[in-house]
């Protein structure tokens, strides 16, 4: 038959989802100049009448995975409380709280069919970022909460295999992400632990997992488990806009070796790295691109500044109006915290981040008291008026919630554009850019490598032909962190092992 148009009018609509009956249709929507996790309605239509009910959403909710079960009732994640939790809507239009915790069950829908929460026969199964790192937590038929003992510490799906088992897309400090089938069992287990009582961040305690069966193991990359540097979540002061005190978080990673020490006395430089988005977060999980570092002797700070996701909805509030502000404050608070602690080299001091991140890396050197000596951009935005024209829809009324309404906020655009501070630039930095790159074009790194040439900065630039946003091709990423590698051991003076056999880029007005 032809197709029957359901729902239009929206900027977006996601999450259809037909009811049991096959007589009403639950779907998310939202429109410019909000965010998924800004502002999102959650509606059920009836598909015989026409008629709209609106579940949940609005002003200052985001609304996540609509499911219906089987009784007619729709589960749904909400942030109204301040964190996304899951909350149950009946057709009489009552909705209430089923799982209330201080951790988010949801994340940012940068893409879609997130799945994070799943109903078995035991209970509900949930994953939850607390305190910098996921865990699955169980929530009984009875209501009771408890966290399963698993060894994961970053999880993006969970979807149900059964009645009995959930399937994980999950990772660990120590793996990258596999697919795992975890059962869970009907009865509480003596050692089980109150929800939020374990001892150390993704490590709990029984609760009802009766086996763990690998369906696609992570890669066996080869390093030495003794050689895996571990993330430490920390907490930090750092201060907004207005210079009122606020906290900050991030993972730190010491360096690691199973070969090699550092000089006896000698302080590691610290890398600064930047997650993009920018409302992400970092995860606590097996990253070769980190261990490249860490096991070359760089400590490194992986930041999640004021608008990243994990912590709720108001830190996450904390970038509204204030993007490169905010982050670029909690990335310097993070290196002096380090150094001023005495785990970290403050002379070494270098910040790298892409897209967003790359824009925070700019903004971090575009500063009179930067503390860092030099940084690494990869497709980031030097010019925020050029992208509020350029980006693709879906993010095109990004920078309303960010900055500032365009143009009527053309100012504040403006000022925060590092293009238009190069002469505050004083420190070497290297740019990584793709020329297909459809989301930050590569003008955007030309016109900022291009103004530091003229000011005689130093400066080295790498355009990775065919490469979109990401690089996606084994060769180019390796070309990228080597080459990063080489400008900073020509920026901090030290010497490339000739065994790796690394190509040196050219670092321009370098003496």
């Amino acid at each position: 038959a032809p197709p029957e148009v359901l729902v239009s009018g929206p900027d977006f609509v996601v999450a259809p989802r037909l009811d049991p009956a096959g007589s009403s249709l639950a779907y998310v929507s939202w429109d410019h100049p909000a965010m998924p996790w800004d502002d999102t309605v959650l509606r059920v239509r009836d598909l015989v009448t026409g008629a709209d009910t609106v579940v949940a959403g609005g002003p200052g909710e985001s609304v996540l995975e609509p499911r219906w079960q089987a009784d007619g009732t729709l589960l749904f994640l909400s942030d109204r409380a301040g964190w996304w939790n899951l909350y149950r809507w009946t057709p009489d239009g009552a909705v209430a709280p089923v799982i209330e915790v201080a951790a988010e069950i949801g994340v940012p829908a940068w893409q879609l069919g997130s799945a994070r929460y799943a109903v078995l026969d035991a209970g509900i199964v949930f994953a939850r970022w607390r305190e910098g790192c996921d865990g699955l937590g169980l929530r009984r038929p009875d209501g009771t909460l408890v966290d399963l003992d698993l060894p994961f510490t970053a999880i993006s799906a969970v979807v149900r295999a059964d009645a009995h088992a959930v399937v994980l897309v999950a990772g660990s400090p120590t793996a990258e992400f596999g697919v795992h089938r975890v059962e869970i069992g009907g009865a509480p287990e003596a050692d089980e632990v109150e929800f939020g009582a374990e001892a150390a961040p993704g490590v709990a305690g029984g609760g009802g997992v009766t086996r763990v069966e690998t369906l696609r193991p992570p890669r066996e990359i080869g390093l030495d488990p003794a050689g895996i540097a571990v993330p430490e979540p920390i907490s930090f002061p750092s201060v907004d806009g207005d210079g009122a005190p606020r906290t900050a978080h991030a993972l730190f990673y010491a360096p690691a070796s199973a070969r090699y020490r550092g000089p006896d006395g000698e302080l590691p430089p610290l890398l600064v790295m930047i997650h993009g988005g920018p409302t992400a977060h970092a995860l606590p999980v097996l990253s070769p691109a980190t261990q490249y570092w860490t096991s070359r002797g760089f400590a490194v700070v992986d930041v999640n500044y004021g608008g990243s996701t994990g912590y709720g909805r108001a830190y996450r509030e904390q970038l509204r109006g204030a993007w490169g502000v905010v982050d670029v404050a909690d990335c310097i608070a993070a290196a002096r915290g380090l150094a001023d602690q005495g785990r970290v080299d403050p002379r070494r001091l270098a910040i790298r981040g892409g897209s967003a991140g790359g824009y925070t890396t700019l903004a971090a050197l575009a500063r009179e008291d930067t503390p860092f000596a030099a940084g690494a951009d990869h497709y980031g935005v030097a010019d925020l008026e050029a992208l509020a024209a350029e980006t693709h829809k879906f993010e095109s009324r990004y920078l309303d919630g960010l900055i500032g309404e365009y143009p009527a906020r053309r100012d504040i655009y403006l000022d925060r554009s590092p293009i238009r501070h190069v002469d505050r630039f004083r420190r070497p930095l290297i740019v990584l850019q793709g020329s297909e790159d459809a989301v930050v074009p590569p003008n955007q790194s030309e016109m900022i490598v291009q103004a530091l040439r003229d000011r005689r900065v130093p400066v080295a630039y790498l355009l990775f032909e065919g490469e979109q946003h990401g690089f996606r091709r084994a060769e180019n990423i390796r070309r990228a962190l080597d080459a990063e590698l080489s400008f900073y051991g020509q920026v901090f003076g030290f010497a490339l092992p000739a065994e790796e056999g690394i190509e040196p880029v050219t670092v321009e007005n370098l003496t």
